[in-house]
């Protein structure tokens, strides 16, 4: 049985689970992942460690019961336990960021969604994010929404890695590269070695066909042909762009200063529609360079029956084109599509925080109720 996960990997596609909990750090899974299954990264958001911390996971309540006796805020708390969590992830992680010389073995943590829309506010806070973790092979998560555009640059510029997220359209990813060039650029002026800067774009899949397909249907008729179509035509249309940006003189002035290139990684690739294979947005989406962020129900699908042929990308950009332009024929506004999923996606992060905000609160007023052990 051929090892699909491998073949991946040795396609250029590093494996990076979507996905993470203190259970899963203290049972040994992770490790057992990075072992097994060739996982080289973990991505998180404010709804992973919601249901992380808000499940029955009994992992959390040593730690809330001392920060409920310290007194400390919701807010502190919440940070105090993420950045654990993640800062020992960074560590089971470690080996895989030294033998890569620091280009995986990442872990990813989200500055407050409630700032995605405030430019200094989140710069500020991926600096702290950075120094609480207190791990080089930590990535800061900072949305691609118009005010997080200037910041993305201004956390590079200080030597800071960083994780894009919330990428849905071409034109905003076009704004990711330009951010990320000119962030490099900030290092270089401000004298950090650029080599040590990592960075990964996170553009969006899954959610692109699940609201492109539901305005098909509306539409009816033959424009029901092209549903499931979109996430990965938009997908592969990005990866031209990736390709021509980083084939520049802009680009290659870095890169002679010691820069590495910002990744695509493909995100939300668990298949929403039960009727689609649910490999698909990893098996359509290989290409040199790329990341895949899996759940861990995809990435051990892949692992079971995922079909690894090759390069599915390079090469496939005039169908793409073709899939997109026919999506907008039939009367899907793309521009309309993209700035909805962007809303929707910083709102559902909001929510997941505000939720977990609420079960610290709980928690934090349960523990102090409680007599010490």
């Amino acid at each position: 049985m051929t090892d699909a996960l491998k073949r991946l990997s040795d396609e250029g596609v590093a494996i990076w689970l979507d996905d993470l909990s203190r259970k899963r750090l203290n049972t040994g899974n992770l490790a057992e992942l990075v072992r097994d299954k060739h996982v080289v990264g973990v991505t998180t958001n404010p709804t992973i460690f919601q249901k992380a911390i808000g499940g029955k996971d009994d992992s959390y309540d040593e730690q809330l019961r001392d920060l409920a006796v310290r007194g400390v805020t919701t807010d502190e708390a919440v940070r105090m336990i993420t950045t654990a969590d993640v800062r020992e992830a960074a560590d089971v992680l470690r080996p895989v960021y030294d033998a890569s010389n620091g280009r995986d073995g990442r872990v990813s943590i989200e500055v407050d969604p409630r700032l995605a829309h405030k430019t200094e506010p989140t710069f500020a806070e991926a600096r702290q994010l950075w120094w609480l973790v207190d791990r080089p092979n930590v990535f800061i998560k900072i949305p691609a929404t118009k005010a997080g555009l200037p910041a993305i640059a201004d956390t590079l510029g200080e030597g800071i890695s960083v994780n894009v997220t919330l990428i849905f359209s071409l034109e905003r990813y076009r704004a990711v590269m330009d951010a990320f060039l000119t962030g490099l650029e900030k290092a270089k002026a401000n004298g950090h070695d650029l080599s040590t800067i990592e960075s990964v774009a996170s553009f969006f899949v899954s959610r692109v066909d699940t609201e492109i397909d539901k305005r098909l249907d509306k539409i009816g008729g033959e424009a029901k042909a092209l549903r499931s179509k979109a996430g990965i035509a938009n997908a592969r249309l990005a990866y031209q762009a990736y390709e021509e940006v980083f084939a520049s003189d802009r680009w290659k002035a870095l890169e002679a200063a010691g820069a590495k290139p910002q990744r695509p990684l493909w995100a939300s690739t668990g298949v929403k529609d039960p009727a689609l294979p649910d490999t698909l947005y990893v098996t359509e989406l290989v290409a040199p360079g790329t990341v895949n962020t899996m759940p861990e129900a995809t990435l051990l699908a892949t692992a079971d029956h995922g079909e690894i042929t090759g390069d599915t990308i390079t090469g496939s950009y005039a169908q793409a084109k073709a899939d997109m332009d026919a999506i907008a024929a039939a009367g899907v506004d793309y521009d309309d599509v993209v700035q909805v999923l962007e809303d929707e996606g910083v709102e559902k992060f909001e929510t997941s925080w505000v939720e977990l905000l609420d079960t610290i609160t709980a928690s934090l007023a349960d523990f102090a109720k409680k007599p010490a052990k």
